[in-house]
């Protein structure tokens, strides 16, 4: 399963409500990179510049950690939140599946306007002190987003119309979930 949506969205939220109905794995790239921030080694250090301007991090750098947690999780079933997050991406996801012989059933894509994202965040970045979650910041994420994840976003609702559903990202937190239950079937 893959959420998309941009910063703020609520794919993080839901991958983990889903998550835990399924009993499967979610893969927040978010997550995984916060928690590389704690360590204190030169990756670290580098996704810390990276990371507080708001910009991404490299392809190849999320391709060998996504790969890794992939190989542990596969057999058992994964949700995929921040990732792909590039047709780069998508092109090392595709052919790890491929390999693997493994596929995504259902593709979530979150959809919000971007000044509903804003008091979103904000009021997120109050709640939990994220270093990542200030205005400056936020527009570069949604800037990236739009200019590269929404592409990868199209590129598989073109490629995958028959699994990929679009869900507003406006809706409550359990009007989303409820609309992400009845695609899978699961009430």
């Amino acid at each position: 399963m893959i959420f998309f949506g941009p910063p703020g969205a609520g794919k993080g939220t839901q991958a983990k409500i889903i998550s835990e109905l399924l009993n499967i794995a979610h893969l927040s790239t978010g997550d995984i990179l916060r928690k590389k921030l704690l360590e204190q080694d030169k990756l670290a250090n580098e996704l810390k510049v990276i990371m507080s301007s708001g910009n991404l991090v490299s392809d190849d750098i999320l391709n060998s950690i996504v790969s890794l947690r992939l190989n542990k999780e596969a057999s058992k079933g994964f949700i995929l939140d921040g990732y792909p997050r590039t047709l780069k991406q998508s092109e090392f996801l595709n052919k790890f599946l491929l390999e693997t012989s493994n596929s995504i059933n259902y593709i979530f894509d979150i959809q919000i306007n971007f000044e509903t994202l804003k008091s979103r965040i904000l009021k997120r970045s109050s709640e939990e002190s994220r270093d990542d979650d200030k205005i400056e910041v936020i527009e570069t994420r949604y800037n990236e987003y739009i200019s590269s994840t929404q592409k990868v976003s199209e590129f598989y609702k073109e490629k995958y119309p028959d699994i990929f559903h679009e869900i507003d990202g406006s809706l409550q937190i359990q009007e989303i979930t409820q609309k992400i239950r009845q695609i899978l079937k699961f009430s």
